[in-house]
C-alpha cells in the first residue's frame, strides 16, 4: 500500500529519496525554499536526473513552498542542512498534526531535539544514509552509484518499531535504498556522525575526492585517530555504537577506495559554493560531547577549526576577486 510523503528539502538527498519513493509508487510532494531551484523546476516541468553524470532525463515532481503546500501527508521527511532546519520547521509548523510522523537521515547531530518540539517521540524515526548524491545546480540532480547502490539504517526514537515504521521500511526497500532496521537510536546516528567526521572533514579541508584520501598512505592513521577519540567519548557517554572501531575503519576504507572514490562529500560541496558547512554538527558535536564527559577531543577540535579556516580562506579570496573585478570596472568606466 502506497504512502503519502512530504519531502522537506528538495536538495540532493531529498530529491534522491523522494524520486525513488515516487518511482516505487508513493505520493510525494517536495517542499523547498530556494527560489532559483523552485523557478528552474517549474520552468522545466520537473527535475533533470542523472546517474554518474549520464542518462540525463526529466522527471516530473510536485513542488511547493512551506506557504503554498496544503497537503496532509502520512509522513514528513526532512533532508535539509542543520543550519536550515529551525527556519523550515517554523515555516512548516502550520502543516503538522498529531497523526503525522517525521523521518530524517540528515547529517550531524542536533536535529532530533528540534523535531521533538513539533512531533511526539513515538512519531519520530531517525536514520543514516551511506548514499552519495550531488546537486550540480538548480533543477538537476546526479545520483552517484548504480541503481541500488548504497545502504541506510533506521530506528524509531522510542526504539519501538510500530506499523508505520514497518510501512516506511517496506517502501524504502521497494525504492532500493537498502534499509536496515536497528534497535539503538543514538548509537545508530552517532556511528554515522563518526563516519562523516573522517571523510567529510578531511576531504573538505584539502578539497579532494574521497578516492584521493583513501589512496593516501597516512589515511588509516588519520582516520583511526579521529575514530578512537570519538569511540572513547561514546564509551564514557554510554552510547552503544552499531559497529566496532575496526568495522568502522573497514567501512571507511571500502567507501573511499571502492564504493565512491570519485565522489566529493556534501560538506565539500557546501564549501565550494560558499555555503556554511555542517562541521560544528559533526566534529564539533563530538568535541562538545567529549567536554560533557571530561574528555578533551583535541583532534576533533583541531579538525573543526581547520574546516572553518578553509571556509575563511575561501571567503577572503572571494572578497579579493570581487574587489579586483570592481576596481577593473571602475577603471574601464573612468
Amino acid at each position: 500500500m502506497f504512502m503519502k510523503f512530504a519531502m522537506i528539502g528538495a536538495g540532493a538527498m531529498g530529491l534522491r529519496y523522494g524520486i525513488l519513493l515516487q518511482e516505487a509508487g508513493n505520493d510525494v510532494t517536495f517542499i523547498d525554499t530556494w527560489q532559483p531551484h523552485i523557478d528552474k523546476i517549474r520552468e522545466q516541468g520537473g527535475v533533470y536526473v542523472m546517474r554518474d553524470h549520464k542518462d540525463r532525463h526529466l522527471t516530473k515532481i510536485k513542488l511547493e513552498t512551506p506557504e503554498s503546500y496544503q497537503g496532509d501527508p502520512d509522513m514528513f521527511i526532512f533532508f535539509v542542512k542543520q543550519m536550515q532546519l529551525d527556519d523550515y520547521l517554523k515555516r512548516c509548523a502550520h502543516l503538522f498534526n498529531d497523526r503525522q510522523y517525521a523521518f530524517t537521515c540528515m547529517n550531524g547531530m542536533g536535529h532530533i531535539e528540534k523535531l521533538q518540539k513539533y512531533f511526539a517521540d513515538d512519531k519520530i524515526i531517525g536514520g543514516t544514509a551511506l548514499i552519495a548524491t550531488v546537486l550540480p545546480g538548480p533543477g538537476e540532480v546526479d545520483f552517484m552509484g548504480k541503481r541500488g547502490a548504497g545502504k541506510m539504517n533506521m530506528c524509531p526514537l522510542n526504539e519501538k518499531p510500530d506499523e508505520m515504521t514497518h510501512k516506511l521500511f517496506n517502501e524504502l526497500k521497494k525504492a532500493q535504498m537498502n534499509p536496515t532496521l536497528t534497535h539503538d537510536f543514538t548509537g545508530t546516528l552517532m556511528t554515522k556522525v563518526i563516519f562523516n567526521s573522517v571523510i567529510n572533514t578531511l576531504c573538505t579541508m584539502f578539497e579532494i575526492p574521497m578516492g584521493e584520501l583513501g589512496n593516501f598512505k597516512g589515511f588509516y592513521s588519520m582516520g583511526r585517530q579521529l575514530i578512537d577519540e570519538a569511540y572513547d567519548i561514546c564509551a564514557r557517554a554510554g552510547i552503544h555504537l552499531v559497529s566496532t572501531r575496526d568495522e568502522e575503519m573497514t567501512a571507511l576504507d571500502r567507501n573511499v577506495r571502492i564504493d565512491m572514490p570519485l565522489h566529493y562529500p556534501s560538506m565539500y560541496q557546501d564549501m565550494i559554493k560558499d555555503r556554511p558547512t555542517e562541521v560544528d554538527y559533526i566534529n564539533g558535536y563530538i568535541a562538545e560531547l567529549g567536554r560533557k564527559y571530561h574528555y578533551e577531543a583535541a583532534t576533533h577540535l583541531f579538525v573543526t577549526q581547520a574546516v572553518h579556516l578553509a571556509e575563511y580562506h575561501r571567503q577572503n579570496e572571494a572578497k579579493k576577486r570581487a574587489a579586483a573585478k570592481q576596481a577593473e570596472l571602475q577603471k574601464q568606466t573612468a
